[in-house]
């Protein structure tokens, strides 16, 4: 059995590898990877001779199983629910995200960039990406500047430079905090990082990471000379400001909130979601008011909150509910505590975990996270969860189909796997070691 739940989760990596290849979306063959492997678990139950308790964070046999049919459903029900905390949390965020774009809010970070020198503009459009994705996810805060930079830049392959480093910068400003990148967020909700210690342990590999392709850039021919701006300025919406700043401040909060009531993350992200959903509903309803002569609906009869929630993507919760049921199966049979044991034995924690960075360029991170989870038993805080979360969340910029901000810029503005290789490949991976040895000399 436990050969064909290590085979199933293989062919299915493989088919979400292939996604574009096979013209099927990555949350077939997730989902069908999850369900059949909990199946076979379930059709032979009775033949498990040892069990993996997510409680305890030990492997149990023999009569400490005892009822067998008890044991799973407990078990199960048990991931599900640390998978449902990921996945509500995520669906708040992404709420209040497109409740932002409803009212155009990021179009107010325009007003920052006022240059026409393309080393300037390189270091103002990177700050931002490293800002910006440290409080919402890192593909938000790609697409979001690469939208600001089709506005500012109008030639296609000046555009693929500045894009490059966006990637690097999303990726990096996401791995330091708990809320910008979905492998910290897994990290944090699962009690093993806290959010100060995650901050400042990682606040400064991170900045390297992005640091040092910046300053090398500086130099490159690509980046000399100036832009010509476009003639034509959009209007900016009237609460763009007001919406922007109290999102974003409301999404800060959510740490807050966890480190004074110690209640799950989820819980103050809801909080956020509804203070904020007060908020869009007060302007849209003045907004109304202004627009339709009195009346309390648009045409349409749908606020923000209601927009912002129908646009959540849910093929991507259900990938990564498919994606973390699958090696929470292979977590209960055991096979990733048996791994992880068999690794500490061959190669040291911090030489893994370097190289699990860098395979995440092609491995999706969440699953390699989710397994190292189950695998490493080291306690909150340790540094190798800090190591964890840097590796993981930088790792990806190495190659443009490592992460999500690169696959989405490479759909944005046509990036080719082969230029992305050539022109940003080698800075990203001097960026991900110079963080790397930061970290390992310091900790």
């Amino acid at each position: 059995m436990e050969v064909f739940v290590v085979l199933t989760f293989i062919i299915g990596y493989v088919a979400i590898t292939m996604e574009h290849t096979l013209k099927i979306d990555k949350l077939i063959p997730a989902l069908l990877m999850m369900t059949l492997c909990w199946t076979a678990i379930a059709f032979n139950i009775e033949h498990i001779s040892s069990w993996f308790d997510p409680t305890r964070g030990t492997l149990i046999s023999g009569s400490l199983l005892g009822n067998k049919h008890i044991l799973l459903e407990q078990t199960l029900l048990h991931h599900f629910g640390k998978t449902a905390e990921i996945l509500i949390f995520l669906m708040g965020a992404m709420a209040i995200v497109e409740m932002i774009d409803h009212f155009e809010g990021f179009s107010a970070i325009k007003k920052f960039i006022k240059t026409k020198r393309k080393k300037t503009l390189l270091w103002i459009i990177s700050t931002l990406a490293f800002l910006l994705s440290a409080i919402i996810d890192n593909l938000t805060a790609t697409i979001v500047l690469i939208a600001i930079l089709r506005k500012i830049i109008k030639e296609p392959k000046e555009r693929m430079w500045f894009a490059g480093f966006i990637i690097i910068a999303a990726n990096a400003g996401g791995a330091w905090t708990p809320i910008g990148d979905v492998t910290t967020t897994m990290l944090w909700i699962a009690n093993k990082v806290t959010t100060l210690k995650l901050c400042i342990l990682l606040g400064l590999p991170s900045l390297l990471n992005i640091l040092i392709p910046l300053s090398i850039a500086t130099f490159l021919p690509a980046f000399k000379g100036e832009i010509q701006t476009p003639k034509a300025q959009e209007k900016e919406h009237k609460y763009a400001g007001i919406v922007l700043i109290s999102g974003l401040i409301l999404i800060l909060f959510v740490p807050i909130f966890k480190t004074i009531t110690h209640l799950p993350p989820y819980i103050g992200m809801m909080f956020s979601l509804a203070i904020f959903a007060c908020i869009a509903e007060f302007l849209s309803h003045r907004q109304l008011k202004l627009t339709y002569g009195g009346s309390e609906q648009a045409p349409n009869g749908h606020g923000p909150t209601l927009k912002a929630l129908s646009k959540i993507e849910i093929p991507s919760l259900l990938f990564f509910l498919g994606i973390l049921m699958t090696v929470a199966a292979m977590e209960s049979l055991g096979i990733i505590f048996d791994f992880g044991e068999n690794v500490r034995t061959i190669i040291p924690e911090y030489t893994f975990v370097t190289l699990l960075g860098i395979s995440s360029a092609i491995i999706d991170n969440v699953p390699l996270v989710a397994a190292s989870i189950g695998m490493f038993r080291n306690p909150i805080d340790a540094p190798i969860w800090h190591y964890i979360a840097y590796c993981a969340g930088t790792g990806g910029s190495i190659l443009i189909i490592g992460s999500a901000a690169g696959v989405v810029a490479m759909g944005m503005e046509k990036i080719s796997f082969g230029w992305y290789f050539k022109n940003i490949t080698l800075l990203a991976l001097t960026g991900y070691f110079a963080g790397a040895i930061f970290f390992l000399v310091s900790h």
